[in-house]
């Protein structure tokens, strides 16, 4: 799968690694923003108290 992506972008080596490095870095802001918040609004979430 990287080799793919590796030969599908264009430009220089060191071009590749920033623009692969950059799209890795929004996916996971996206994930961290946007997925995971809204996936942990779909878990059930257990209330318990713990009594001393």
């Amino acid at each position: 799968m990287f080799s793919l992506l590796w030969r599908f972008l264009p430009g220089p080596a060191w071009l590749r690694a920033v623009v692969l490095l950059g799209v890795a870095a929004a996916l996971v802001w996206v994930l961290i923003a946007y997925v995971y918040p809204y996936s942990a609004t779909l878990l059930v979430q257990e209330e318990s108290t713990v009594n001393p």
